[in-house]
């Protein structure tokens, strides 16, 4: 099994979002600011080859659609831009030039995903909506459609069906819920499915709240489209089986998830707070945590045991100075600061985990639906990972430290 692949990208400012293109030599993020940086990959090293400056505060989600070559990004300043190559008059070089795209929000657009067949995107916001939006060739531009109700709060995330006419949302009202976005004079008549036969604008095909109701950071539909996942804020994730019908939930231990993917019908990888990618499988019979994508246990760049700490320990952030100065302050009344007659010799920082900090996004990288070999995961602390979905560190009851409930059928 490899290694994953470790690139730092940016060494103060957080990669907030990614997305790479078709044959994966080219990678777009996004540095928790205004701009869009493209990447081009030479031998193991990534080159930063083009920006692209079009929004006026910081991005907040990119898409690449991999047929078309076009990007897709939204912004805190409340627009989205489609962007698409063409050559430059003057130099003949091929260039990217922005499209503005017609939200009609009022508030932050957080989120942005192409349609499988890509004659459509769709942005999530903070007004209470989502812009379902397709080309006008007549105005020459992109218009949009808006899906509100019973939206009651930011739309932090969605997921396209496989159908290219549902859209699954997960929003900070503590909903995750499926749509339809169904255009008249750009889709074809979806064919019945577990979701529902007829499918006008904006019907609820369905709503699933989290299990103690933490908001809802990430969706994702399964590769045939028949289950749901949904990752929030309670550090729960739910598997939804509308057809069952069933709901899975599995109450973690750990800082809340806030992404999540399906790698095949029956096993989903999902990341956040904890600085590594979990690993869950299962079916109608049932869901569980089997692994971690990461392996805390092994040497890192340091070495294996750090001073002061001991043998490794699976969580990771439980491995940093700052958590152990604050345990032992509470419990001990020992304090690690430097000078002061109780400080210890414990001045490592670093995690056990591959990942420094939050996991923002975590993408399929390698495969095709239904069969992804390799995930990408991009932090908060400016690293893009590679990980190889089969080179999983099994969970133990000791490895893991209790950090899974059991698991709640509704």
């Amino acid at each position: 099994m490899a290694p994953p692949e470790v690139f730092s990208l940016s060494q103060q400012s957080p990669v907030t979002c990614h997305a790479f293109n078709a044959d994966r030599t080219q990678v777009a993020v996004s540095l928790k600011s205004n701009e869009v940086r493209i990447y081009a990959r030479q031998g193991n090293d990534w080159n930063h080859i083009d920006t692209l400056t079009e929004h006026d505060k910081p991005i907040t989600s990119i898409d690449w659609a991999p047929k078309s070559n076009r990007i897709v990004t939204s912004a805190q300043d409340r627009n989205a831009y489609v962007w698409q190559q063409s050559p430059d008059p003057q130099t003949g070089h091929m260039v990217w030039k922005p499209t503005l795209v017609l939200l009609r929000i009022n508030r932050a657009a957080t989120f942005v995903r192409w349609s499988p067949n890509e004659d459509k995107f769709a942005v999530a916001s903070g007004a209470r909506a989502i812009a379902i939006c397709s080309f006008d060739p007549e105005g020459d531009w992109w218009v949009s459609r808006l899906l509100k109700k019973p939206i009651r709060s930011t739309v932090l995330s969605v997921d396209w069906h496989p159908n290219n006419v549902l859209l699954a949302a997960g929003s900070a009202d503590m909903k995750a819920r499926v749509f339809s976005a169904y255009i008249k004079d750009v889709d074809k008549r979806p064919a019945p499915s577990v979701w529902g036969e007829k499918l006008p604008f904006n019907t609820i095909c369905g709503e699933y709240a989290s299990t103690s109701g933490g908001w809802v950071h990430g969706v994702a539909f399964s590769p045939s489209g028949d289950v749901l996942a949904f990752v929030s804020h309670d550090s729960s994730i739910n598997i939804v089986y509308p057809g069952g019908p069933a709901i899975y939930s599995i109450k973690l231990s750990i800082l809340p998830l806030v992404t999540v993917t399906f790698t095949t019908e029956e096993s989903v990888v999902a990341a956040g707070h904890d600085c590594q990618p979990f690993v869950f499988a299962g079916n109608q019979g049932g869901w569980e945590l089997i692994g971690s994508l990461d392996d805390p246990q092994s040497n890192k760049s340091s070495g294996g045991a750090r001073s002061g700490f001991g043998a490794p320990s699976p969580v990771g952030r439980l491995n940093s100075a700052a958590f152990n100065t604050f345990r032992n302050a509470a419990e001990r009344g020992i304090s690690n600061v430097p000078g002061s007659p109780t400080a210890s010799s414990a001045t490592e920082s670093e995690l056990f985990t591959v990942h420094q900090n939050t996991i923002t996004s975590v993408r399929p990288y390698e495969g095709v639906p239904g069969n992804i070999t390799k995930v990408s995961t991009s932090g908060v602390d400016g690293k893009l990972v590679i990980w190889d979905v089969n080179a999983i560190t099994p969970v133990t009851a000791a490895g893991l430290a209790g950090k899974m409930n059991k698991l709640h059928v509704r």
